[in-house]
């Protein structure tokens, strides 16, 4: 299947970079550019793609406002958001996060890393850029924000045990493949755990799953320096 990707930046020579490299894969195509946040939201309606590659800094309506609108349209729950910016800092991670993005990265990454990126967010993975520091991006998460927290904390109560551990890991950034060894089971077993600690957390993906685990208090940010 081809992964349908939206690409929105106010900089039309970056937009025409990104084109060329990804309409360059056999397994990916650019179905629409966007000048700004508004544009990317009537854009994303239109075109119901599989990502959108969303810088943060663009005129009047910016990325994290474009990522909070398409995020909560429930027309748009296929469509999953990769956050790719200069400004790589922590509270800009987190308040991606909060939005709803499934990644994000800077702009420094290079062609194949921006390239597996957009492959990991379309398969509904979480991805975070190295440069950013786990530790202060679970400050950020942990700070009350506006509005309602994703999922109430009672709603842990409906996850079984072997589920919480698992979205506990997955928490502190660990990959199916880490947690299925450090637990001792298969990688199916683990992604169907996470799947279903999604389904009952309402997480529209593995991000908002992490960012549902340290708002509910099920995952307490570690002390600075680990």
């Amino acid at each position: 299947m081809t992964i349908r990707v939206l690409l929105a930046d106010d900089q039309a020579l970056l937009r025409g970079t990104f084109r060329l490299l990804i309409d360059s894969c056999a397994d990916l195509e650019v179905v629409g550019e966007a000048a700004d946040g508004g544009q990317a939201v009537a854009a994303a309606r239109a075109h119901r793609p599989d990502v959108v590659l969303m810088d943060i800094r663009m005129p009047g309506t910016d990325g994290l406002a474009a990522t909070a609108a398409i995020c909560e349209d429930p027309d748009l729950a296929g469509t999953r958001v990769l956050i790719l910016t200069m400004f790589e800092t922590e509270e800009y991670v987190a308040q991606a996060l909060r939005v709803g993005a499934s990644g994000f990265l800077g702009k420094y990454v290079t062609t194949d890393a921006l390239l597996d990126g957009i492959r990991t967010v379309a398969g509904g993975e979480a991805l975070q850029s190295p440069g950013a520091t786990r530790a202060l991006i679970t400050r950020f998460l942990t700070t009350p924000a506006s509005g309602p927290p994703l999922a109430p904390a009672e709603r842990l109560a409906d996850l079984t045990p072997r589920e919480q551990e698992v979205t506990v890991l997955a928490a502190h950034g660990k990959s199916n493949d880490r947690i299925a060894a450090e637990l001792v089971l298969s990688v199916l077993t683990v992604r169907t755990h996470i799947q279903r600690a999604m389904t009952k957390l309402g997480a529209r993906d593995r991000a908002q799953l992490v960012v549902i685990a340290y708002q509910s208090g099920l995952v307490r940010p570690e002390p600075p320096g680990l």
